[in-house]
């Protein structure tokens, strides 16, 4: 699993925010921030100093956004994660994850009431420290307890990320066990989990640790799919090529297919790129198919060749199996 840190949690809700001023540019915005937290910080405000490095940092002005959360870092726990990350992750500066693990430990470890709203989220990140053996010892033993403790027991105000994560490990690791996968990816689902709405649904099509239920599958396949989950978009399209719905393939799979940065719509759907590609190279082959054979579309093989090609290029493991299963007859 490629994992990634988990966002800054919000202590508390800010209230309804206002919309931006009509005709003013985010530069403009982005300046207008920047001059009313200077004042506030020669006010004495000091919440400020936090509200600066966070304005730079989710502009990915990293560098910037470093040198206010330093000085805050032993008086505010929000900037202690920030920097956490940013030292884990190489955000800013050089990766540093021994240190990026350490401010974590920290923020888990305090008894402050301060650090109680991260506490969930720092041992998310240290367990997948743990995992990935960066910055500690490797232990997927260790990052099952923390992601565990991290998870709280599907508690919609924990780490979510964490809930869904934990589907994946149970699905992947040594310590496989696909009753747990099902059982957390339905607490991250009910929570609102993009990823696990989408693993849901291959979940119950394939009766994987759950009873076959197709109905329930392609339930929540579709709303993964309307989400923007490009994982559960190519598993429909499969199901929609198999029930020789062709045309409604199709036109899922150019959906599917029309977008090839999968780090951005990773970054914009919180799912992991890994099976953004998987998806994405599904539908691409599933298209290809169509094209070739005619299929729901007008039979046009250029246009299959473009996009065998890219389904090969996406992820060649499921380009190969896929064209194994059409070698074979199966598709």
């Amino acid at each position: 699993m490629e994992l990634r840190s988990e966002p800054l949690p919000r202590a508390c809700n800010a209230g309804p925010a206002r919309g931006p001023p009509e005709n003013c540019s985010h530069a403009a915005l982005f300046a207008k921030a920047e001059e009313l937290l200077e004042k506030r910080l020669a006010r004495g405000d000091t919440l400020a100093r936090f509200l600066k490095g966070q304005l730079y940092y989710e502009e990915g002005l990293y560098e910037e956004a470093l040198i206010q959360f330093e000085k805050i870092k032993d008086t505010d726990f929000q900037a202690m994660y920030q920097l956490g990350v940013m030292h884990y992750d190489g955000l800013g500066t050089r990766e540093n994850p021994e240190r990026g693990v350490e401010y974590m430990k920290k923020i888990l470890s305090s008894d402050s009431p301060k650090a109680r709203h991260l506490k969930f989220a720092a041992a998310y990140n240290l367990g997948r420290a743990y995992y990935e053996g960066c910055g500690v010892r490797r232990s997927t033993d260790e990052a099952e307890r923390l992601w565990l403790i991290a998870a709280d027991h599907g508690n919609p105000k924990a780490s979510v990320k964490a809930q869904s994560t934990l589907g994946l490990f149970y699905c992947v690791s040594v310590q496989k066990d696909l009753k747990k996968a099902f059982f957390w990816h339905s607490e991250a689902c009910g929570n609102g989990n993009l990823e696990s709405q989408g693993a849901l649904g291959v979940m119950y099509l394939h009766g994987q640790g759950v009873s076959q239920n197709t109905k329930a599958a392609v339930e929540c396949l579709k709303e993964a799919a309307e989400r923007g989950n490009t994982y559960a978009q190519g598993h429909l399209v499969e199901y929609y090529y198999n029930r020789k719905f062709y045309s409604t393939a199709v036109a899922l799979a150019k959906r599917a297919t029309e977008n090839d940065d999968i780090a951005m719509l990773a970054k914009i759907t919180d799912c992991l790129p890994t099976y953004v590609a998987k998806g994405a190279a599904m539908a691409a082959f599933y298209l290809a198919r169509c094209l070739q054979l005619g299929h729901g579309t007008q039979q046009d093989q250029a246009a299959a060749e473009k996009y065998y090609s890219k389904a090969c290029l996406l992820d060649p493991g499921v380009a190969s199996d896929l064209q194994l299963a059409a070698n074979l007859g199966r598709i």
